[in-house]
This record gives C-alpha cells, sequence and structure tokens, in this order.
C-alpha cells in the first residue's frame, strides 16, 4: 500500500467517525422534533419510526396555549440578549485593561479572576442571593440581569484574543489622539469580532438555558421564564410528552437563529482581523 492510499484510507476513516458522531449528537435532537409532531401513544410505540406517518401539527398551539409561554419567551429572550450584551461590552472592556495596561497587581487581579472559574454555581448562589435582597431587586428583571452581567471566563476569553492584536495599532491611536475609550471603541472592538462572536453565542446559550437562579429570584409568574414555563408544564401536563417535545423544539428555535447569524459574523471577523506583530 502507497503513502497516498494510506492518506486517502486514513482520511475516509476520519471522515466515517466525524459523521457518525455528528449523528450520535443530532440524534436527541432529531427524536424531539419528530416526538413533537407525533401523538402521545405514537411515542412509545415500538419499533420506533423516526419520521411521523401523520405529521401532527396542531400539538404546537396545543402546547403553547397551556401557559402564557408567550411571556415566558419575552422573558427569556430579554434576560438573554441583556446578559449577552453586557458581557461583550463589559468583559471586553476589562479584558483590554488587563492585556493591553500595565499597572501594579495586574497578574493578581487576573488569577483571582480566573479562581473564580473553580468554584461551582451552587456555592455562589446563598451569598449572590442574599446581596440581590439587600439591594431590593427580588422579583425583578434587574435581580435576573445584573449578576449575571460580567462573567469571568468572558473576560478570560477575550483577553487572550486582545493580547494578540498588535500594540502598534494602539500606540498609533494614541498619538494621533484618540482616547483610551475611543482606542477600545475603534481599534479593539472591530478586530475582536470572532472572540465577540463566539462569547454572544456562548453567553445567549448559558442564559437561554438558566434555571436555578431564575428559580431562586423570580417568584412572579410575569417574570418566569422559558426554562421554568417548560418545568411548570412538566409538573402539570406530565403525561402530555408530544405537547412538552413541541414547547421544547419552540424553545430551541432562538438557539439555532443566533448561531446561523453569528457563524456569519465569525467568518467574517476573521477575514478582518488576525494582525499579528
Amino acid at each position: 500500500m502507497t503513502g497516498r492510499s494510506a492518506r486517502r484510507i486514513l482520511g475516509w476513516a476520519v471522515s466515517l467517525l466525524t459523521i457518525a458522531g455528528a449523528g450520535l449528537v443530532l440524534l436527541p435532537y432529531f427524536w424531539m422534533v419528530s416526538s413533537s409532531l407525533k401523538t402521545q401513544d405514537e411515542i412509545f410505540r415500538l419499533p420506533i419510526e423516526w419520521i411521523p406517518r401523520a405529521p401532527q401539527w396542531a400539538n404546537y398551539p396545543t402546547a403553547l396555549a397551556r401557559f402564557p409561554f408567550e411571556k415566558y419567551f419575552f422573558n427569556s429572550t430579554l434576560v438573554a440578549v441583556a446578559v449577552m450584551a453586557s458581557n461583550l461590552f463589559l468583559c471586553s472592556l476589562a479584558a483590554y485593561g488587563l492585556a493591553k495596561f500595565r499597572f501594579p497587581g495586574r497578574e493578581s487581579c487576573f488569577r483571582a479572576m480566573l479562581s473564580t472559574l473553580m468554584l461551582p454555581l451552587e456555592i455562589l448562589l446563598v451569598p449572590t442571593f442574599l446581596v440581590v435582597r439587600q439591594l431590593g431587586l427580588l422579583d425583578s428583571y434587574a435581580g435576573l440581569i445584573i449578576p449575571l452581567a460580567v462573567d469571568a471566563f468572558g473576560i478570560f476569553l477575550m483577553r487572550q484574543y486582545i493580547m494578540d492584536l498588535p500594540d502598534s495599532l494602539i500606540e498609533a491611536a494614541r498619538l494621533d489622539g484618540c482616547s483610551e475609550f475611543g482606542i477600545y471603541w475603534r481599534i479593539i472592538l472591530p478586530n475582536c469580532r470572532p472572540a465577540l462572536a463566539a462569547l454572544a453565542v456562548l453567553s445567549f446559550r448559558e442564559n437561554w438555558d438558566q434555571f436555578l437562579w431564575p428559580l431562586l429570584i423570580a417568584s412572579k409568574e410575569s417574570l418566569k421564564t422559558f426554562p421554568l414555563g417548560l418545568a411548570l408544564f412538566e409538573g402539570s401536563f406530565n403525561a402530555s410528552y408530544h405537547e412538552m417535545m413541541a414547547a421544547a423544539v419552540v424553545g430551541m428555535v432562538p438557539m439555532i437563529l443566533l448561531f446561523l447569524l453569528f457563524q456569519r459574523a465569525f467568518v467574517r471577523g476573521i477575514t478582518l482581523s488576525g494582525l499579528k506583530e
């Protein structure tokens, strides 16, 4: 066997393994969409029918009419978008200071911030809840958004990317009389589009799926988010799995749309940035 043939066989094997892995990852989502278009009896029928014979499109309006899901959807969107926007701004601003400024204790501050990534969410829930209660932010959008406005991982991600940007760009802007915030806004952010796109997707996904924190903060029905609505659905209609899957599919749509939107921004950002010294 020649070297070219061996490389070709290896390439085919890698491609097959990649396709098989992608299929395993996508299989639960396909099953969820398929179940949302079945009747209750068809979901548990053996052998499993992956494609419904008669799609039950009425499952979607029926499921969404069980609870005020439009309000839950709005609350989740508002919280996720607000937290994502604050993360993009505050994390990148803090990362710019940690990456390009020299001041005493910079590395100690960065290491202390990184150490918080080792703390599980459950440890931080009680002190964060007490602070939010003392500030009078319980049962409010501010209580849902402000504690999540800055993320240590977001600062770390942006700092690592900003450190690779040429210092000559910043020095040239300073010579031209640009302010530090102007440098951040006009130089740093346009050259960090790949990292910003990645942070946007990760932040939105994390906060769209957030369950435990809204469960503690939001006791009012008008402030409940989409994951809380799904939990209420399961508790009240635990036998209607086909309708539950329909509601879950609706909750998955914003994440898919955001990924498709920022995927293009990610590719465009790579072509417009990435300058090295």
